[in-house]
């Protein structure tokens, strides 16, 4: 019976930061659903992920997956700078999505840069339950 305890002991361990990165987002989507988002789809996050936008303004245009690749699970590659982009994924990066402030601050970031706007508090929400999603 030992034996099991320790194993469980490890499992939980390995699962705690599975756990907050999980409040993290759960918080975040409630924060949006106040601000008037709907429920959040992560088929509609992956549309916003591979959607391709023409540059306007200030807005440099492409798509998320431009510099973040494909596959949200691999690491990408800044197209301007060529610096090397982390994988987007919680699940390949732990230390994605553990950071409220750090999310808003990629989102404006982001949203703008190639959008040429701010995200909607929907497009945010979609697109954490689609990243969440990626293993």
């Amino acid at each position: 019976m030992q034996r099991y305890s320790w194993i469980l002991c490890l499992l939980a361990i390995g699962l705690l930061p599975v756990a907050a990165r999980a409040g993290v987002v759960a918080d975040l989507q409630a924060g949006y659903q106040q601000q008037g988002a709907g429920m959040f789809r992560a088929e509609q996050g992956e549309r916003l992920f591979r959607q391709r936008v023409a540059a306007s303004g200030a807005a440099e245009g492409g798509s998320c997956s431009d510099c973040h690749g494909a596959d949200p699970s691999q690491p990408g590659k800044h197209l301007r700078t060529g610096k090397a982009i982390a994988p987007l994924s919680p699940w390949r990066d732990p230390a994605r999505l553990q950071d409220a402030a750090k999310v808003e601050k990629w989102f404006l970031r982001n949203c703008k840069g190639t959008l040429g706007r701010e995200c909607t508090p929907q497009e945010k929400g979609d697109f954490l339950s689609y990243l969440t999603s990626v293993r």
